[in-house]
């Protein structure tokens, strides 16, 4: 029988294919716009919004995303609506960010200046925050975009995106703790927050896990299908 191809060919070719995925991992706006995209379907629109791109450069980004397989969209009446392909991808992310953190000085810098930008924010594990929780003593709120909660959110939680916040707190009576979260360990969203709910005599605290984080613990999410 004739060999038509080495093994050493095969092996070249076989890492050929994993490379694409590593050169679409290369740049930073497209892992910005991955993560975000982990939270919840987005149009092009709301993608260039919350990364400070132009439609265009998204756009392309996306088209390298959607080559790889990172990616899909569907659309819903005249907008294009984008979502990360599957919970593999999500997964790959998390780990991706975990082993950055173990092995990149830098990114715990980063970390520590957010600390310090906001040193009278308090954290609050997850096992208290489940034990507050389920004593009713505390109110959670996920301060994400509301098609983000809709997505998903940690159960029990109620939507509250950060422009809503002032009139949220409004009313409530000064004696209500609270406790929010937003995308994750990296998001200062939540810091932001708790640092403004704690100016206006509140007591709270900062969730640094996300949904995904929450869910990769074995704990339960709220959710509705998504296409």
């Amino acid at each position: 029988m004739e060999v038509t191809c080495s093994k050493s060919d095969i092996k070249e070719r076989l890492y050929q294919q994993f490379a694409r995925i590593g050169k679409c991992l290369s740049s930073d706006k497209r892992l910005e716009i991955m993560d975000i995209l982990s939270n919840g379907p987005k149009s092009v629109d709301s993608l260039a919004t919350q990364t400070g791109m132009s439609v265009a450069n998204v756009s392309r980004h996306l088209q390298i995303l959607l080559e790889a397989k990172l990616v899909k969209f569907h659309k819903k009446g005249t907008f294009v609506i984008y979502n990360i392909s599957d919970s593999s991808v999500t997964q790959f992310l998390s780990s991706l960010w975990n082993i950055c953190e173990d092995r990149l000085a830098d990114i715990k810098l980063i970390k520590d200046e957010l600390e310090v930008q906001y040193e009278g924010v308090r954290n609050m594990s997850k096992n208290d925050l489940m034990l507050k929780m389920k004593q009713d003593s505390l109110v959670l709120i996920d301060l994400r975009p509301v098609e983000e909660y809709e997505t998903s959110h940690i159960p029990g939680a109620i939507s509250v995106p950060l422009e809503q916040l002032e009139v949220f707190l409004q009313t409530l009576n000064k004696d209500v703790e609270l406790a929010a979260y937003c995308r994750g360990p990296f998001c200062s969203i939540a810091s932001q927050a708790v640092n403004y709910i704690q100016e206006q005599g509140f007591r709270a605290y900062r969730i640094e896990e996300g949904v995904h984080e929450w869910n990769a613990y074995g704990s339960p999410v709220s959710a509705k299908a998504t296409i």
